[in-house]
Protein backbone atom coordinates (compact mmCIF):
# COMPACT_ATOMS: atom_id res chain seq x y z
CA UNK A 1 0.00 0.00 0.00
CA UNK A 2 1.42 3.36 -1.01
CA UNK A 3 0.58 5.81 1.73
CA UNK A 4 1.41 9.31 2.86
CA UNK A 5 2.17 10.01 6.51
CA UNK A 6 1.36 13.46 7.86
CA UNK A 7 2.46 14.64 11.31
CA UNK A 8 0.48 17.85 11.65
CA UNK A 9 -3.22 18.56 11.57
CA UNK A 10 -3.20 21.57 9.29
CA UNK A 11 -5.31 19.93 6.57
CA UNK A 12 -7.25 17.33 8.55
CA UNK A 13 -10.89 16.86 7.66
CA UNK A 14 -12.29 16.34 11.16
CA UNK A 15 -15.56 14.84 9.90
CA UNK A 16 -13.57 12.28 7.91
CA UNK A 17 -11.57 11.48 11.03
CA UNK A 18 -14.75 11.09 13.09
CA UNK A 19 -16.08 8.68 10.47
CA UNK A 20 -12.84 6.65 10.60
CA UNK A 21 -13.27 6.12 14.35
CA UNK A 22 -16.90 5.10 13.84
CA UNK A 23 -16.13 2.47 11.20
CA UNK A 24 -12.87 1.19 12.78
CA UNK A 25 -15.01 0.57 15.03
CA UNK A 26 -13.88 2.63 18.02
CA UNK A 27 -17.08 4.46 18.85
CA UNK A 28 -18.58 7.85 18.23
CA UNK A 29 -16.07 10.68 18.48
CA UNK A 30 -17.48 14.04 17.37
CA UNK A 31 -15.36 16.02 14.92
CA UNK A 32 -15.02 19.04 17.23
CA UNK A 33 -13.91 16.82 20.12
CA UNK A 34 -11.26 15.24 17.89
CA UNK A 35 -10.00 18.65 16.84
CA UNK A 36 -9.57 19.57 20.51
CA UNK A 37 -7.78 16.38 21.59
CA UNK A 38 -5.46 16.28 18.57
CA UNK A 39 -4.64 19.98 19.03
CA UNK A 40 -3.56 19.18 22.60
CA UNK A 41 -1.44 16.18 21.60
CA UNK A 42 2.32 16.57 21.14
CA UNK A 43 2.60 13.76 18.56
CA UNK A 44 0.14 12.74 15.88
CA UNK A 45 0.10 10.63 12.73
CA UNK A 46 -2.42 10.77 9.92
CA UNK A 47 -2.00 8.16 7.17
CA UNK A 48 -3.59 8.65 3.78
CA UNK A 49 -4.04 6.40 0.75
CA UNK A 50 -4.55 9.11 -1.84
CA UNK A 51 -7.02 11.47 -0.18
CA UNK A 52 -8.59 8.71 1.94
CA UNK A 53 -7.70 8.78 5.65
CA UNK A 54 -6.83 5.16 6.47
CA UNK A 55 -4.99 5.37 9.79
CA UNK A 56 -4.40 7.66 12.72
CA UNK A 57 -2.87 7.84 16.17
CA UNK A 58 -1.75 10.38 18.72
CA UNK A 59 0.25 10.72 21.91
CA UNK A 60 -0.22 13.13 24.78
CA UNK A 61 3.25 13.88 26.05
CA UNK A 62 4.92 16.30 28.44
CA UNK A 63 8.32 16.30 26.73
CA UNK A 64 10.24 14.38 29.40
CA UNK A 65 8.43 12.12 31.84
CA UNK A 66 5.33 10.57 30.28
CA UNK A 67 3.85 9.95 26.85
CA UNK A 68 0.40 8.40 26.57
CA UNK A 69 -0.35 6.78 23.22
CA UNK A 70 -4.03 6.74 22.35
CA UNK A 71 -6.71 6.79 19.69
CA UNK A 72 -5.04 4.39 17.25
CA UNK A 73 -7.50 3.63 14.45
CA UNK A 74 -7.18 1.86 11.11
CA UNK A 75 -9.78 1.82 8.35
CA UNK A 76 -11.41 -1.64 8.11
CA UNK A 77 -10.12 -2.09 4.54
CA UNK A 78 -6.54 -1.65 5.83
CA UNK A 79 -6.75 -3.65 9.05
CA UNK A 80 -4.43 -6.64 9.08
CA UNK A 81 -1.87 -4.93 6.82
CA UNK A 82 0.53 -3.88 9.57
CA UNK A 83 -0.62 -0.26 9.52
CA UNK A 84 -1.72 -0.24 13.18
CA UNK A 85 1.62 -1.72 14.21
CA UNK A 86 3.44 0.92 12.13
CA UNK A 87 1.45 3.74 13.77
CA UNK A 88 2.23 2.50 17.29
CA UNK A 89 5.91 2.03 16.44
CA UNK A 90 6.11 5.55 15.02
CA UNK A 91 4.48 7.06 18.12
CA UNK A 92 6.83 5.06 20.35
CA UNK A 93 9.80 6.37 18.36
CA UNK A 94 8.48 9.92 18.64
CA UNK A 95 8.07 9.38 22.40
CA UNK A 96 11.37 7.61 23.06
CA UNK A 97 12.91 10.49 25.05
CA UNK A 98 10.21 10.05 27.73
CA UNK A 99 10.83 8.00 30.88
CA UNK A 100 7.63 6.03 30.33
CA UNK A 101 5.26 5.40 27.46
CA UNK A 102 1.77 4.33 28.48
CA UNK A 103 -1.36 3.19 26.70
CA UNK A 104 -4.44 1.27 27.59
CA UNK A 105 -5.79 -1.35 25.26
CA UNK A 106 -9.35 -2.23 24.48
CA UNK A 107 -10.19 -5.55 26.16
CA UNK A 108 -8.98 -8.42 24.00
CA UNK A 109 -6.32 -6.33 22.24
CA UNK A 110 -3.64 -6.60 24.92
CA UNK A 111 -1.70 -9.24 22.97
CA UNK A 112 -1.22 -6.85 20.04
CA UNK A 113 0.53 -4.34 22.30
CA UNK A 114 2.55 -6.97 24.18
CA UNK A 115 4.10 -7.96 20.82
CA UNK A 116 5.17 -4.31 20.45
CA UNK A 117 7.01 -4.28 23.78
CA UNK A 118 4.34 -3.03 26.16
CA UNK A 119 3.84 -4.79 29.49
CA UNK A 120 0.80 -4.94 31.74
CA UNK A 121 0.92 -2.56 34.69
CA UNK A 122 0.01 -3.80 38.14
CA UNK A 123 -1.08 -0.46 39.56
CA UNK A 124 -2.74 1.42 36.72
CA UNK A 125 -6.02 3.05 37.73
CA UNK A 126 -8.55 5.28 36.02
CA UNK A 127 -11.63 7.38 36.54
CA UNK A 128 -13.94 7.44 33.53
CA UNK A 129 -16.74 9.91 32.92
CA UNK A 130 -18.97 6.84 32.41
CA UNK A 131 -17.73 4.41 35.06
CA UNK A 132 -20.62 1.99 34.43
CA UNK A 133 -19.74 1.68 30.74
CA UNK A 134 -16.03 1.32 31.58
CA UNK A 135 -16.90 -1.58 33.87
CA UNK A 136 -19.34 -3.16 31.42
CA UNK A 137 -16.78 -3.05 28.59
CA UNK A 138 -14.02 -4.52 30.74
CA UNK A 139 -11.81 -1.45 31.09
CA UNK A 140 -12.03 -1.40 34.90
CA UNK A 141 -12.96 -3.89 37.59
Amino acid sequence: MKSTWVYDQENVNWKQLSELYRIAPLGEKPAEDLKTVFSNSRYKCFIYAGTKLVGVGRALADGLDCSYICDIAVHPEYQGTGLGKAIVKKLVTMSESHKKIILYANPGKEGFYIKLGFRKMNTAMAIFIDQVNAKNTGLVE
